[in-house]
């Protein structure tokens, strides 16, 4: 009941908060025009991750006053507000890589303290100073993906919203801290509000101040999962975003291109370009989003040194959808 009523509240209060937010933007023309990296042809409102993010952290704060969890939360709490401040200012105005990089570590650093048990993502398998270091550079990559790949309508609102609702069944069918399944539904709700004014045709798009955060928040919750020992379903649930941004940052690399630099090289951006609309793509990719939890929630099942077996099955899965994407649609006769 309490997770119900938390996905509910935070679904209502992020689409009503969102409105609100959308008239503030259209009333200040804060809008982002259409460049030869876009994926918009007309000029659309930015900043919708307001109301996404005014919705999230009070809810997750509730959250953590109810369960005991405050001081484990408060790190991530004050880390996501720092993130949605920094991005704010590079939304209106643009920053260098530095001073956005700089606040992105700091952040991650804090919030290294926040993660469960002994903090060990690894298990023991390295040091802990190794352990924390190679943790700390998962999550900083989890921060830039998820705003890399915030590119079309809906994407990044519907994969928050997969990442929230996936986490909290896995949670459940755990036996993990009820906390971060609260948390997971909190995140989905507040997605879920958000596109319901994101989805294709977007009336506005999330931005940095929402799309940063986010990625923050959820990779605390992936790595804790990770050091519960659920290491499988945390590389499953968000595996289309882990593999299309990787992948695409290293061809990029290999090109000798500035992968700082915005493109149009993604995956999911290839599939516009060649005849698929936003709408179509997402749902593509929720379609793999379902079967990726699935997955993950037979690798709960398995325990913990049969689940890694299903890692394939969900490699195969989002390989095939990439290559999907990849292909150009065929014209109707």
């Amino acid at each position: 009941m309490s997770g119900l009523l938390a996905l509910l509240a935070t679904f209502g209060m992020s689409w009503l908060l969102t409105g609100r937010v959308l008239a503030y933007l259209r009333h200040r023309a804060i809008l982002d025009h259409p460049n030869d990296r876009s994926s918009h042809s007309i000029p659309t409102p930015r900043g919708g991750g307001w109301g996404v993010m005014l919705t999230l952290l009070p809810a997750w704060t509730l959250i953590a006053l109810a369960t005991g969890d405050g001081m484990r939360a408060l790190p991530i709490l004050v880390g996501a507000a720092a993130l949605m401040a920094i991005s704010w200012i590079d939304d209106r105005r643009g920053l260098g890589p530095a001073p956005r990089f700089l606040t992105q570590i700091a952040a991650v650093a804090a919030g290294l303290s926040a993660l469960p048990g002994d903090g060990l993502v690894f298990q023991g398998l390295l040091p802990l100073w190794a352990d924390r270091l190679v943790a700390a550079v998962g999550w900083l990559w989890f921060v830039n993906l998820f705003n890399f790949m915030d590119g079309i309508d809906g994407l990044a609102g519907s994969e928050a919203a997969t990442i929230g609702a996936g986490l909290a069944l896995v949670a459940a069918v755990g036996g993990l801290d009820p906390a971060l399944g609260l948390y997971g539904l909190a995140a989905a709700g507040a997605a879920l509000g958000f596109l319901v004014w994101n989805w294709h045709p977007a009336k506005l798009f999330m931005g940095d101040v929402g799309s940063v955060p986010l990625g923050f928040t959820l990779g605390w919750m992936l790595l804790s999962f990770a050091a519960a020992g659920l290491w499988p379903a945390a590389l499953l649930v968000p595996a289309y975003f882990l593999a299309d941004a990787t992948f695409t940052l290293l061809r990029r690399l290999v090109e000798g291109k500035k992968v700082w630099q915005a493109h149009r090289e993604h995956f999911y951006q290839k599939a516009t370009q060649r005849g698929r609309n936003h709408a179509q793509v997402v749902r593509l990719v929720l379609a793999l989003n379902a079967t990726l939890l699935a997955l993950a929630v037979v690798s709960v099942l398995l325990g913990t040194a049969s689940g890694w077996t299903v890692l394939p099955a969900g490699l195969a899965a989002v390989v095939l959808l990439l290559a999907l994407l990849a292909r150009p649609v065929r014209a109707a006769a």
